[in-house]
């Protein structure tokens, strides 16, 4: 009876996993599909604990335990982490749930060992305790050097023969996947803790060399992974719920990873082997250009206004001064004096998928006035005024014109066919493909150096004074 009840908890866990995953393709379902993938999972984990045959009740107090210190862990870590930092963190949930899948594995391969002998190990079983093993470590260890990457805490390492050395060491790896699952040796357990550190081993390798400007488009891949790890859990254990959300999470992050590709007009092989973004680019910066116009926040002000349509480009600068909410003020004082405004978004804007529209729905941007690249680039030509607010590569226009450019090719914001533009920056200092920006140096830009929170309120007293 309990596990008919159970098979039907799973069937409800997986259709919430499906639907929540739907809404959170638009921004104003997003929070309520969140909510109802969680509610998913939530009665497929309580429906394990209390209906599954093979849990002991004396292991509750193990459980739950676990459930109680990773409940709070991460509502901690939730509630305090910054805008900014929301990659990075990411990138380590990513990780744990790729750790998750790498220890199932080590369980498992254990517990087959114990419970059979040597030459009669069930093949299948093996097969997939190996491929969780090597995708739960290479996502796990690769989650972890990402997030390190992503918080200045690890730097680029790149060896002359970076990628001989990875691809080497992965055919080392699945060839010894592929002996242990066909031959069963007697020292398979030893040819397993081999398998498990060079798996280790390329995680680190596999990350280390990827340049900043790509790391979004590897967190995606890691994601990838992590949820192709988990299916390996869930055809293990025969567990509908934890396959179905598996299989969820790998096409999603598949997909995901394809698409930023596609928005930096880049492949997966390139963006791998390319090194696109990494510290070593910083000598790729051109010759000056030319001279920079400076603006003052009053100036700034009268542009704004009077022009009769104006579009922000937010970028990570925005979030690093934590200035949406004021940002979203000015947007609402400029649409109260008769000002179109809207926000262009860019796919890869950010450090991760999504960031700006984050960021901007935090501080109560009303979700229509996010616009993607591909609608919001021919509106540029009507367009009076063009505020970049800490975006930098995503509006470069070596994009389109210089075919040396390491960014040459990836679709851009055209906001050089606006009228005018002015870009808030801290300072004249590179964007994270480390090159310098041929939009600085147009006569109709202009630069307002300054902390954008700052500058912003600076902009908004200044506005109503007029």
């Amino acid at each position: 009876m309990n596990s008919h009840i159970l098979q039907i908890i799973y069937l409800i866990g997986s259709l919430s996993f499906i639907i929540g995953l739907k809404m959170l393709s638009k921004p104003n379902t997003a929070r309520k599909g969140n909510l109802i993938a969680a509610f998913g999972m939530t009665i497929a984990i309580i429906g394990t604990i209390f209906l599954y045959e093979g849990i002991k009740t004396t292991n509750y107090i193990w459980i739950f335990g676990g459930l109680i210190i990773g409940s709070v862990l991460g509502t901690i870590s939730a509630k305090k982490v910054q805008m900014t930092q929301m990659p990075e963190m990411v990138s380590l949930f990513n990780g744990m749930g790729g750790a998750c899948a790498m220890l199932i594995s080590v369980v498992e391969f254990n517990h087959l060992l114990h419970e059979y002998s040597f030459n009669s190990l069930p093949q299948g079983q093996v097969i997939i305790i190996m491929l969780g093993l090597i995708i739960g470590s290479i996502s796990f260890i690769g989650s972890i050097v990402a997030w390190g990457k992503l918080s200045g805490k690890i730097g680029d390492l790149t060896l002359k023969i970076q990628q001989l050395i990875n691809i080497g060491l992965l055919t080392i790896i699945l060839a010894l996947a592929v002996y242990i699952s066909i031959f069963l040796p007697p020292n398979a357990l030893t040819y397993f803790y081999i398998i498990w550190l060079l798996s280790a081993i390329y995680g680190i390798l596999f990350v280390m060399p990827i340049g900043g400007a790509d790391m979004p488009v590897v967190i995606s891949l890691l994601n990838s992974f992590t949820g192709v790890a988990a299916a390996m859990g869930g055809f293990l254990y025969d567990n509908k719920v934890m396959l179905v959300g598996g299989i969820l999470v790998g096409s999603a992050g598949t997909l995901l990873t394809v698409v930023m590709c596609k928005a930096m007009n880049r492949s997966l092989t390139n963006v791998l082997l390319g090194n696109f973004g990494g510290n070593s680019s910083s000598s790729s910066k051109s010759e000056a250009l030319g001279n920079i116009q400076e603006i003052n926040t009053g100036d700034t002000a009268i542009l704004l206004k009077y022009a009769s349509k104006v579009i922000i480009v937010p970028g990570y600068g925005l979030a690093v001064a934590q200035a949406q909410h004021v940002c979203h003020e000015l947007e609402e004082l400029l649409e109260t004096q008769g000002v179109s405004v809207k926000y262009a978004i860019h796919p890869v804007a950010g450090r991760m998928p999504g960031h700006m529209n984050v960021l901007l729905a935090e501080s109560n941007v009303s979700y229509d006035k996010l616009v993607e690249m591909e609608n919001i680039n021919p509106e540029f030509n009507t367009t009076d005024v063009v505020l970049v607010v800490g975006a930098n590569d995503v509006v470069n226009p070596a994009a389109k014109t210089d075919p040396s450019s390491p960014i040459y090719g990836m679709p851009i914001l055209d906001v050089e066919n606006a009228k005018k533009i002015v870009v808030m920056k801290r300072s004249m200092k590179a964007g994270y493909a480390g090159i310098e920006n041929m939009l600085f140096y147009q006569p109709k830009t202009s630069m307002l150096f300054g902390d954008a929170k700052n500058t912003l309120t600076k902009i908004i007293a200044e506005v109503k004074a007029l």
